[in-house]
């Protein structure tokens, strides 16, 4: 099974003192390597008589591999382990972010410019004209990254002070691949009222808001609030980021296995933040039978009166057939499946029972409900969330371009249109030369992805009309 071998989130940095004797190194790395670990790097740090310091870079399976491959360094005969570092924390060290002013400040003339006296007149002048901030201050260009910490990638409700590595890398993504300024706000609110008064407090200062790791269905209401009571676009990027790759990594696997999205029969396992998102998204691009199933079977009308708001709205919206029962009645003869669950959730005996040339998409992370190797053979396309296999579904995709077009569109709201257009430009990338079983998306590292989503939200904004510029030009 795949997942076994070292992986990058684990690196060890260890700094070595070793007997300046011949196979000392070769010895320790024969042990370490003989352990599983993978060496990288190999450093000479210094020789301090007849002993050599070496620093050594290891890759390993997870944090108990790192702490035994660290003893069997150790046990090594003429080998002192000095320092034992974890690269991931070396690299967190004081932060991964920075503020750099854009103007010199090497003089009294340059002081007078960039703060008193010369700001106070550009104060005046958005005082006077409030939509001149978009164009005076760094307003037009930045998005907060709001979180109260409730659902933190997969280890759930930790708090905001935890979230805060979480946030500074997603500020990290939104610089390096759109170069939009993004700042990680965390907070400590008692609940969704708290969450919409500090989002609605800040709200001056930026030009969009990415709510992230809220739960359910918190999340639900602090979005649906926000874009009534403000005027700079909300995403929450778990439900509906997520949901844009779904939907473009769909419709090139449709390409593939020859079917039309309208006609597909698609299953959504899990019935949270991000299915919801993802099913509602694939109605709104035409798929016109989608079953939702939760933990307690396939959302039908004998369940309305369990159901909470979103999944009452979804259960009235799909399931034409009307189906009641479990995943394997919402499997038989289906054409794709898209899992936001567990791990585990879809045995191979189960997908064998869906069409012939069917669509997976297994998302759950770090394990996919089903993992690729052990896919039958009626499936044709296999997507998840891991970079390890084929056709990753990755925020990352999304969520830089997203707002660049927002931002430069000066939009007021996010849209169905806008999801849908972008799903349409991410897909529109892979080309019928490189289209095929395992390349249905683009990779993340494509530097073509945000601006290609960025144009299609941007196009979409200006065309219905909710752009500020409509109103300001």
């Amino acid at each position: 099974m795949a997942g076994t071998g070292p992986r990058t989130g684990y690196v060890l940095v260890l700094r070595l003192e070793l007997s300046d004797v011949p196979g000392t190194l070769g010895r320790v790395t024969t042990a370490i390597g003989e352990d599983g670990g993978d060496i990288g790097d190999i450093d000479l740090v210094g020789q301090f008589g007849r002993k050599v310091v070496r620093e050594v870079i290891v890759t390993c399976r997870n944090e108990a591999h790192a702490h035994e491959l660290t003893a069997k360094a150790a046990a090594v005969e003429g080998v002192r382990v000095l320092e034992v570092g974890d690269r991931t924390f070396l690299a967190h060290q004081g932060g991964k972010l920075a503020v750099v002013s854009k103007l010199p400040l090497k003089s009294p003339d340059d002081l007078s410019v960039a703060y008193t006296p010369g700001v106070g007149r550009v104060s005046q002048a958005i005082a006077a004209d409030p939509e001149r901030v978009w164009d005076l201050t760094i307003k037009g260009n930045s998005v907060a990254v709001l979180t109260d910490g409730t659902a933190v990638l997969g280890l759930g409700s930790i708090g905001p002070a935890a979230a805060l590595p979480v946030m500074e890398g997603k500020a990290a993504l939104f610089k390096e691949f759109a170069d939009i300024d993004a700042y990680p706000i965390c907070v400590d609110v008692a609940g969704p009222e708290e969450l919409v008064a500090v989002a609605k407090a800040i709200a001056p200062g930026f030009g969009g808001i990415n709510l992230e790791d809220i739960a359910a269905p918190a999340c639900f209401e602090v979005e649906e609030r926000l874009r009534r009571e403000l005027d700079i676009p909300v995403f929450h990027d778990d439900q509906h980021g997520t949901a844009v790759v779904v939907l473009a990594a769909m419709r090139n696997a449709c390409r593939v296995v020859g079917k039309q999205l309208a006609d597909l029969k698609v299953v959504v396992l899990g019935a949270g933040a991000a299915g919801i998102a993802c099913a509602r998204l694939l109605l709104h691009a035409g798929v016109r039978d989608l079953v939702a199933v939760d933990l307690g079977g396939i959302l039908h009308p004998g369940r309305a009166a369990e159901l909470d708001p979103q999944r009452r709205w979804l259960m009235e919206h799909s399931n034409p057939r009307g189906l009641a029962g479990g995943l394997d009645v919402a499997l038989a003869g289906a054409d794709a499946f898209v899992g936001v669950s567990g791990p585990g959730a879809l045995p191979p005996a189960l997908a064998a029972t869906m069409a012939h040339r069917a669509i997976v998409f297994a998302l759950a992370n770090p394990v996919p409900e089903i993992v690729p190797d052990e896919v039958p053979p009626n499936v044709a396309v296999v997507a998840t969330g891991r970079s390890d296999f084929p056709n990753q579904i990755n925020n990352v995709l999304v969520f830089p371009g997203f707002f660049r077009g927002l931002l430069d569109a000066r939009a007021r709201t996010v849209t169905d249109d806008m999801k849908a257009a972008a799903a349409h430009g991410l897909a529109s990338l892979v080309d019928d030369r490189e289209l095929d079983a395992d390349f249905v998306i683009p990779s993340v590292f494509d530097r073509r992805v945000a601006p290609a989503v960025s144009q299609a939200v941007q196009e979409t904004v200006e065309r219905t009309g909710l752009s500020r510029l409509v109103e300001s030009g």
